[in-house]
């Protein structure tokens, strides 16, 4: 209920392209709500993608699907798109992985996250381990690793990314925004 799979949201030449905006911004160690580092949690390196230039048409891929989604599965108060796009890469060589966690959080735009959508950008053949899983009612469940596809939760979902044993594994995220849950 919580959870909603988007197959084929993006093909493979638009994959690579996302990768490639992402190669050329500048990336960084990824942190967490606040900014701060810790590699026992989280260590990815990220770029944040400009959706409203050159990533302009992913952001609109991205809005037209979670409307979609949003009306027919979740239905939540959803008002906009406050935070860029994020690409994540996870990469073997210094075990990349994101410990369980919700993306509601103490910083003022984590506190309206309503939705977060997690798009695989990585062919699955290339890399090990690095399995997206939610967890509703404690059941840890894998996202679908076929390229191009997406997850869509609620934002107070439990999710996490289990360390990269073999190769990068590449992800867009992006949350949607709205009132605090009540």
């Amino acid at each position: 209920m919580f959870t909603h799979t988007l197959s084929k949201l993006f093909n493979p030449e638009q994959t690579r392209a996302i990768i490639a905006l992402s190669e050329a911004s500048r990336q960084k160690q990824g942190g967490l709500v606040g900014g701060v580092r810790e590699h026992n949690i989280r260590r990815a390196d990220i770029s944040w993608l400009d959706d409203r230039g050159d990533a302009g048409w992913v952001m609109d891929k991205i809005v037209d699907a979670v409307a979609i989604a949003n009306r027919e599965r979740f239905q939540f108060d959803i008002t906009d798109f406050k935070e860029r796009l994020q690409v994540a890469a996870y990469h073997q060589t210094d075990e990349g992985h994101y410990d369980w966690h919700s993306d509601i959080g103490d910083g003022p735009l984590a506190r309206q996250r309503k939705l977060t959508i997690v798009a695989q950008l990585s062919d699955a053949a290339s890399y090990d381990g690095g399995d997206l899983e939610t967890s509703v009612g404690g059941s840890p469940r894998a996202a679908d690793r076929e390229e191009g596809s997406a997850t869509l939760f609620a934002s107070f979902v439990a999710h996490r990314v289990t360390p990269v044993t073999r190769g990068t594994r590449h992800s867009l995220t992006c949350w949607c925004h709205g009132p605090q849950f009540r």
